[in-house]
């Protein structure tokens, strides 16, 4: 299972250090008054509130805007997918009946979508409240996020530019994640410590908790790890409950730490309630790593339980076709998955896939055809950069083997310690 913490790890938690750096950061201390603490009480007094306007009248339709945002609420503190669809549901009833204010109901439904990874259906919600012509600059910063997601890099590099405000928080966060997909590490930190900046001082908690997670990824990437660690705390601080920061720091204490039983124990807690699949399946990796077989099948057994739920729809797609290339050999299974990924998502990422399928196809051509195309100057991410690496491998272009491999091995705690092998290997 080594191929897995890399693509688990969308969030890029940790980036590279030598493997003389390896000196202890965290203390149990810090955030062990934390793994106790689990979800607040799901139901709020607005949700009430508003709940029962709804079933007194269904005309009432801000009511089901508020009900669709506390769902998502519920979806973002549990993991668990059914709150997601409840939050479709009610937000889908908003749009189908609303006069007026229909703008909004498209743009909340069309992040349900995202979350879903329904990408394009997403995108025809954000054009009808384009369409609208209310909330314009809330639609663009919209239209901008689908296509990221889409890999429409020139389209949403064109919304970014209309946004037009380098001090609002959103274009801020924005610009972040532009220059993270250009490869500007250093620009991408600057504009997400503006963004936390302008988040603190709002007040917002909301705000900050993004961004406190957000900037302690990108620290991750740059080395920061301290940075990284004390930013997950402060998260933490706010909602103790957190379950990505407290995956933030089982990460640290894995990759950078080399301490699995204690990442095992710091995730353990948050499994007890918080039910997101890929929790799971890092879980199983980490267990591996440990040599405990039972633990890590136990682990990815409860991956494949959950996430064989319809509801899941698209959403482990990516993660599902790693486990038949790496786990299970069942490779016409990945191919089929990865062709529907990138009808879905044609991303770098769906396409390193599809081509890695390929290649264990043994369909060279194809393979070396894909990277060619698809991925070759349009994408920094280490994960895709070795599938690339072993097709060219394959098809005898050593010197773009050997470039990549430079660049893996400032790569190796960002994906994981069970890929310096592989990488050695190249």
């Amino acid at each position: 299972m080594k191929y897995f913490v890399g693509i688990l790890l969308l969030m890029g938690i940790i980036s590279s250090c030598s493997n003389t750096d390896r000196r202890t950061i965290t203390d149990s201390n810090d955030y062990d008054r934390f793994l106790t603490s689990t979800t607040a009480n799901k139901v709020s007094r607005a949700f009430e509130l508003w709940s029962s306007k709804a079933k007194e009248d269904s005309t009432q339709l801000m009511s089901f805007g508020i009900i669709g945002g506390e769902y998502s609420r519920f979806f973002q503190n549990t993991g668990d997918i059914k709150y997601l669809k409840k939050a479709e549901a009610v937000l889908t009833k908003a749009v189908d009946n609303a006069a007026t204010g229909k703008s909004g109901y498209f743009r909340s439904l069309a992040r349900n979508y995202i979350a879903q990874h329904r990408f394009m259906e997403a995108l025809v919600m954000a054009d009808s409240a384009r369409a609208t012509k209310k909330g314009t600059r809330q639609s663009r910063i919209l239209l901008f996020d689908v296509h990221m997601e889409l890999g429409n890099y020139q389209t949403a590099e064109k919304y970014l530019d209309s946004i037009q405000d380098v001090e609002d928080f959103a274009q801020l966060v924005r610009l972040a994640k532009w220059n993270d997909y250009k490869g500007d590490l250093s620009r991408t930190i600057k504009f997400m410590e503006e963004a936390m900046d302008k988040a603190e001082d709002s007040k917002n908690k909301s705000l900050q908790l993004w961004s406190y997670t957000q900037l302690a990824d990108y620290y991750g990437h740059a080395k920061k790890i301290e940075k990284s660690y004390e930013l997950y705390l402060k998260a933490l601080t706010i909602d103790p409950a957190n379950a990505n920061a407290k995956k933030g720091i089982a990460w640290i204490v894995f990759s950078h730490e080399n301490r699995p039983r204690e990442a095992m124990r710091i995730l353990d807690s948050v499994t007890k309630k918080y039910k997101s699949p890929d929790f799971f399946l890092l879980k199983a990796e980490i267990a591996d790593y440990m040599g405990d077989d039972l633990q890590s099948l136990s682990n990815l057994d409860m991956y494949f339980k959950l996430v064989s739920n319809p509801d899941y729809g698209n959403m482990y797609n990516t993660l599902n076709v790693a486990i038949y290339l790496h786990e299970t050999g069942e490779y016409e299974k990945a191919l089929r998955l990865a062709k529907k990924e990138v009808q879905n998502r044609p991303t770098p990422e769906a396409y390193s896939l599809l081509a890695y399928s390929y290649l264990k196809k043994g369909d060279y051509k194809q393979a070396l055809d894909i990277i060619e195309r698809e991925i070759e100057g349009k994408t920094f991410d280490p994960e895709i950069l070795f599938y690339a690496a072993e097709i060219y491998k394959a098809t005898g272009q050593y010197q773009k083997v050997g470039k990549i491999k430079r660049q893996l091995k400032n790569a190796i705690f960002e994906l994981g310690p069970l890929y310096e092998q592989s990488i050695a290997n190249l």
